[in-house]
């Protein structure tokens, strides 16, 4: 039950940036776009007390980072790779040094007040919340579980059956053949690269506002964007098995609080690199599937110049 809470950040983050490479971008900036979502949604929610403005701030923060990254990548024509990791450097510099001023009057000057840091408390959904097993595990959550199952889902429904997500995809697959047809590829990566870094911002807002308990914490997002870019291939680029995926994660992460008495004397150390790990296994099995069956879309990764079709 502890692994789909401890899941939702690896979720949002994977679906921000399943989003943005169907678009045929790769942005390896997803760790800075949660950091600018967790400090920005942080401040909003410090200085109003409002739980909407908190949610909506962390959505801007991501966002913002992932305009940044657009700007340079899809107007400018930048090296995608480049870019994002020097967006992950921006994005976790920031977060810090807005932090570090916080955290100058002490640990209490930087803390969410008690009546927001219940907004975000678990949510029972009425009756369905009872059902013996399945309600606590479903229907009792907080509103960021609900919200990040509810996006896969939507996401999975516009990508495979709308017109404007079927579209997304072909851009992703081969922009000149899309732009020929009369889709406008410059607006599709926009609007889609800045929706899937508001997404991963809301990543970074969860663990501001769940894990850590409303506090600001350095350094609080701690590599989780990285274990989201790896999970986007675990997923294979579905909306629908990122859920599970991050599940298996989430797990993996929390492990050293539920491990067997057998396991009792292996140090805590072990089983916090074990998500690492993982991904690094994930990671070198998938990259062989792939040379067998190409899922990634055609165009990822690739800038495109129309002048040049």
């Amino acid at each position: 039950m502890a692994a789909i809470p401890a899941g939702m950040p690896l979720l949002l983050g994977t679906l921000g940036e399943i989003l943005t490479e169907k678009s045929g971008n790769l942005n390896l900036g997803v760790e800075g776009m949660m950091y600018m979502g967790a400090i920005l949604g942080f401040l909003a929610g410090f200085y109003t007390d409002s739980a909407v403005l908190a949610l909506g701030a962390a959505f801007l923060g991501g966002a913002l980072g992932a305009l940044i990254y657009t700007f340079l990548t899809v107007t400018l024509k930048a090296n995608q790779n480049v870019t994002g990791l020097t967006l992950t450097i921006f994005g976790t510099g920031l977060a810090s040094l807005i932090g570090e001023n916080l955290l100058a009057g002490g640990a209490a000057s930087a803390s969410f007040s008690e009546s927001l840091k219940a907004s975000f408390d678990r949510i029972p959904i009425p009756g369905l919340a009872d059902i013996p097993y399945l309600g606590p595990l479903l229907f009792d959550n907080n509103i960021f579980v609900y919200l990040g199952v509810g996006i896969a889902i939507c996401m999975g429904i516009y990508l495979n059956h709308t017109r404007r997500g079927l579209n997304l995809r072909a851009i992703g697959e081969n922009p000149g053949a899309a732009d020929a047809a009369g889709i406008h590829v410059t607006l599709y990566k926009y609007v889609h690269i800045l929706l899937g870094g508001g997404i991963c911002g809301l990543g970074g807002g969860y663990v501001c506002f769940v894990t850590c308990k409303g506090l600001w914490v350095q350094n609080c997002v701690g590599g989780l964007g990285w274990i989201a870019v790896a999970l986007v291939i675990f997923a294979s680029w579905s909306p629908y098995r990122s859920i599970f995926g991050s599940l298996v994660f989430g797990a993996l992460s929390i492990l050293q609080f539920y491990k067997p008495a057998f396991l009792r004397n292996v140090s805590a150390p072990v089983f916090s690199m074990l998500p690492f790990l993982v991904t690094a296994i994930v990671l070198v099995v998938t990259s062989v599937r792939m040379s067998r069956e190409r899922v990634q879309p055609k165009g990822c990764g690739i800038n495109y110049d129309r002048e040049e079709r």
